[in-house]
């Protein structure tokens, strides 16, 4: 089963709409539904915003008997080589507001008991180019924080993707994840940006779903 962790309603819809809803339940306080998609048995969980949201989302899925998640959704590019509504496929993700650098050193990011700080995702034989994510508690339009993603090696940002592969790396099973860009960092207000950009994001996701979870498992 391929589990399915999504931070907005709208973003889920993508997958959501081309899929034949079986059960639909709430489990931890998130909505859950359970069917087939392209003939593929998933469990869709609409987490909500943020690492520790997502993290609930990831166990639920799992709960459920997933051996594979699935992350996607919209994400800000952090530099021109991110095109808006282009889609990525995820190679490794950190999570850039986590910092016990002052306690063990290392860089910022490293979890406690790991020795790099971006943890590897895996990625099937998908038709997008990959990128690095950077996930952490805040969306804004912070010079530091843009600083700090660019230092790192980060493409892309988000508020879920890196906390879902914790999870994951505990739980010992492979975490996909797919993001379209609904804003670039440097070209305006990324909340104006995301605000204009998601619906058309999303359709380049829904597009792409069936490519998308063919290949997954």
């Amino acid at each position: 089963m391929i589990g399915c962790v999504i931070a907005l309603e709208s973003e889920a819809e993508a997958l959501l709409s081309q899929t034949k809803i079986e059960n639909q339940t709430t489990v931890n306080g998130k909505p859950l539904y359970t069917g087939k998609a392209f003939g593929k048995e998933v469990a869709v969980c609409i987490c909500g915003v943020g690492k520790v949201n997502a993290a609930v989302g990831a166990a639920a899925v799992l709960a459920k008997g997933a051996d594979i998640l699935f992350n996607y959704g919209v994400a800000g590019g952090l530099h021109k080589k991110t095109e808006v509504c282009a889609l990525y496929a995820v190679e490794k993700a950190v999570q850039y507001d986590f910092d016990i650098t002052q306690l063990e050193g290392g860089e910022i990011g490293t979890l406690d008991g790991e020795t790099e700080n971006f943890l590897p995702l895996f990625v099937p034989d998908l038709p997008f180019p990959r990128r690095a994510l950077g996930t952490g508690d805040r969306f804004n339009d912070s010079p530091a924080d843009h600083a700090l993603l660019i230092r790192l090696g980060a493409d892309l940002r988000d508020m879920e993707g890196a906390a879902i592969a914790q999870v994951c790396k505990s739980a010992g099973v492979p975490f996909v994840s797919v993001k379209a860009v609904s804003d670039v960092y440097g070209a305006g207000s990324t909340t104006e940006q995301f605000e204009c950009n998601l619906a058309r994001a999303n359709g380049a996701l829904k597009a792409n779903m069936r490519t998308i979870l063919e290949l997954i498992a």
